[in-house]
């Protein structure tokens, strides 16, 4: 396994009104953050909050290309990103003690906290297909050129790590500086994470290990 220091390569925020950064997603072009009552779209060259929908989101955001998928105590709410309209709802396996959210393959990816798990879900009635162990408390997810990584955040430590699908083991971990967690967590689908920074409002860009520069 390889093993290393993450790089934090800008912080943003806290931002006016935001207490709290629960779960993260990337269209593109702005990164949105689950603020509890909304989610808000940042931009991450100039560092400002830009727009948002009113949402409840209070853990997991995921993009699939179109719409966004949010959840919210027991629920995944399927949102257009542009009125705020929720267009679908399916519970959400962890039955409020979800984490993270990821959209790949078709799937929605979510993290359970507690139960130390990521589970993949069908879109369109919840239904969980698979679930991959880890062995510490799980918050983001997210995928990447084909590979999946994820959070954990527990004993007031926190490390981002890229796991094989199939077996869950730790094929590479980025440890994160003393007193910094992680919540949501999403690539920029290059050179970038974006890590959510719980209950501090803030939002970290990391480097992605293997990338000299930011996509």
């Amino acid at each position: 396994m390889k093993h290393a220091a993450a790089e934090i390569l800008r912080e943003y925020g806290p931002f006016p009104g935001v207490s709290d950064i629960g779960g993260v997603s990337f269209d593109g072009g702005r990164v949105w953050l689950a603020t509890g009552e909304r989610i808000a779209a940042l931009d991450p060259d100039s560092g400002e909050i830009v727009g948002g929908v009113d949402v409840p989101a209070d853990a997991g955001t995921a993009f699939d290309g179109t719409h966004l998928y949010q959840i919210a105590e027991a629920v995944i709410r399927k949102v257009d990103p542009q009125t705020g309209e929720v267009l679908a709802t399916i519970p959400a396996p962890g039955k409020g003690g979800d984490s993270g959210l990821t959209w790949a393959e078709g799937s929605l990816w979510v993290g359970e906290y507690r139960a130390a798990s990521i589970h993949q879900v069908d879109p369109a009635t919840g239904e969980i297909l698979r679930t991959i162990k880890s062995d510490r408390f799980v918050t983001g997810v997210t995928w990447v050129e084909g590979e999946l990584w994820h959070a954990t955040w527990q004993d007031d430590a926190s490390d981002l790590r890229r796991i094989d699908p199939a077996s869950g083991a730790v094929l590479e971990q980025l440890d994160m500086p003393a007193g910094i967690g992680i919540s949501g967590l999403e690539s920029d689908g290059g050179g970038r994470f974006f890590a959510g920074g719980g209950q501090t409002g803030k939002l970290r860009a990391i480097r992605r290990p293997g990338h000299a520069t930011a996509a």
